[in-house]
């Protein structure tokens, strides 16, 4: 597996501090579980900001520097995400079929044989993957080899994480373990490759603004 489309360095930090909210930690850390080099640039992360730490605590001027040094290396214990969120990623075993790793798999309770599809339509499905923050939308996704997801742009940020299959963004192409993060600046169609169906971690923290009147009509049926 070769991993092209990484995480940013911006959501890394914010993994490795705890600060992100728990639907951006999912995909992040299912993401660590696919990724060697992510797992090497957030050990580093780490180390750095413990070696930052130690230098401050040997000469903090007072009570209000030292809180403001806590809360920039995420040191503050009232992260939003959970424990199973947080949880250091595992390298994601080649062994047997498993497709979809941990922490993933702990919140769908179980690996692609035992999901529980919902029709989207047009031959393509979803889970909604619930958790306890209110800032994002977590689903799986399932969409059919070779058929376009509908034209849309985004009110806020998006992430898609492939688990299986591929897919075409334009002239970038995802495939397992690559993750796409769009933004309000992005206006897409990706297509899933044609030799098998595209299944993918996909968050959000804005409804997606579908370009066609149809999908407009029925998104708040949909959720989406």
């Amino acid at each position: 597996m070769s991993i092209q489309h990484h995480i940013s360095d911006e959501l890394l930090l914010g993994y490795a501090s705890g600060t992100l909210a728990e639907g951006w930690s999912i995909a992040v850390a299912t993401h660590l579980a696919l990724c060697p080099s992510c797992r090497r640039r957030l050990d580093f992360m780490e180390h750095a900001g413990g070696e930052m730490l130690e230098m401050a605590c040997t000469d903090v001027a007072d009570d209000t520097s030292w809180a403001a040094m806590k809360a920039r290396l995420g040191q503050d214990k009232a992260s939003t995400a959970t424990a199973a969120a947080r949880t250091p990623a595992k390298p994601a075993t080649a062994a047997g079929d498993v497709v979809i790793p941990e922490p993933l798999r702990s919140y769908l309770g179980g690996d692609l044989a035992d999901l529980k599809w919902k029709a989207l339509g047009r031959g393509a499905y979803h889970i909604r993957i619930p958790t306890g923050d209110r800032e994002t939308s977590v689903r799986l996704l399932r969409i059919p080899a070779g058929k376009p997801v509908p034209e849309h742009s985004h009110g806020g940020r998006e992430l898609t994480l492939v688990l299986k299959g591929s897919f075409q963004d334009g002239d970038a192409l995802f495939k397992r373990g690559d993750l796409e993060e769009a933004d309000e600046s992005l206006q897409h169609q990706p297509v899933a490759t044609p030799d098998e169906d595209c299944i993918c971690l996909a968050v959000t923290d804005a409804p997606l603004k579908f370009r066609s009147y149809l999908m407009r009509l029925v998104q708040p049926v949909l959720g989406i």
